[in-house]
């Protein structure tokens, strides 16, 4: 085990941090792309419309001012939609996006489990139940691209025990399913608390990098929330406002890197505020169903699509102009880290 890193129990992980050939700040974006529904209601084995997919257009009007390609992972409803598959693959072929896989258990085959909030996690199903559903949904990505997915994110952050198993055997390199500062605990989800803010590969084997999501803490006392981190999501602190009023106090907050609840001064007091701890790859995500109004919380109208476009943009052009950072993809980071000689974790690389 590396000193710095305390990942989820996992019995296949032994991480090894991932040395980059630059210093310089890299931002990726990645889409979670999947069909739409209704996120206020319990999960459901028939919502499977993918109509928001070429509504990504909208984004990529920021995105090609930048020069960003994003990562498009697919679930399997997004995968088997011929129009929306179709959407996507012109996207990758005119070297717009790259493309990966995501798995929402409940809309993907084989249909052996019971739809509710606990198998909404694919780490929580039996481990064949599991490893079937990550093989079809990798299908699916390889006849829709005609090209294996490198790529993977859990659906709903969801890795259980089996999952890093059983993306090496199906050929992933890339993971960027652990969200660091977080726990999915009182939702039947994986607990990331501890877990490092910075690219590693999962064993001294390199064959595996994970790419975590940019979270974390920021204030004067950023430091207390890695160390108490438990006690952010507690309940009873939560009714009692306290994580509030220390965000208010800039004594200590904790924000994600995404338009989806995040407004643009606040992901840019989270890039400075990890910048100077030390973290130089960034993360942007968000769901594609947010780019058509009505689907998802955070876009419900016309104007909301516009704000959380302009969000994106003053976002980009920060990273782009105050920290001096390089759009890169997933692709071209593992192709880097897999290239440089491994050394001694630095200082930097335990957070």
């Amino acid at each position: 085990m590396v000193a710095g890193y305390r990942p989820i129990d996992h019995p296949e992980l032994r991480p090894v941090p991932a040395r980059r050939s630059s210093d310089r700040p890299l931002l990726l974006v990645v889409v979670d792309t999947e069909e739409e529904f209704d996120w206020t209601q319990p999960f459901n084995r028939d919502a499977v419309a993918t109509e928001s997919i070429p509504a990504q257009d909208h984004a990529h009007a920021v995105f090609d001012k930048y020069g960003i390609v994003p990562t498009y992972v697919l679930d399997y409803a997004v995968a088997r939609s011929a129009p929306a598959a179709s959407y996507l693959r012109r996207l990758v072929d005119a070297g717009r996006a790259h493309f990966g896989t995501h798995c929402h258990p409940w809309v993907t085959p084989p249909y052996d489990d019971e739809v509710n909030a606990y198998n909404s996690f694919h780490g929580n199903l039996p481990p064949e139940l599991e490893a079937a559903k990550l093989e079809a949904s990798t299908e699916a990505v390889a006849q829709a691209f005609g090209q294996r997915p490198l790529i993977f994110k859990a659906g709903r952050y969801g890795v259980g025990a089996a999952t890093m198993g059983v993306i090496r055997r199906l050929g992933y390199r890339i993971d960027c399913s652990f969200v660091p500062a977080t726990s999915f605990e009182r939702v039947h989800g994986p607990n990331f608390l501890g877990t490092s803010m910075h690219p590693f590969f999962a064993d001294e084997s390199r064959d595996l990098l994970e790419v975590p999501l940019t979270v974390g803490y920021g204030g004067r006392a950023w430091w207390a929330g890695q160390r108490f981190a438990a006690l952010w999501d507690n309940p009873m602190l939560q009714q009692l406002r306290v994580q509030s009023v220390l965000s208010r106090l800039d004594v200590l907050w904790r924000a994600r890197l995404s338009p989806e609840g995040f407004d643009a001064d606040t992901q840019i007091r989270l890039m400075e505020a990890l910048y100077a701890q030390g973290v130089r790859v960034f993360s942007l995500t968000y769901h594609s169903p947010s780019l058509a109004p009505g689907n998802t919380p955070y876009v419900r109208n016309e104007h909301d699509l516009q704000e959380f476009l302009r969000r994106i943009d003053r976002v980009c052009a920060h990273f782009r102009d105050r920290l001096g950072g390089q759009f890169s993809t997933l692709l071209d980071l593992w192709r880097d880290v897999a290239a440089t000689p491994a050394t001694a974790p630095s200082e930097r690389a335990a957070v």
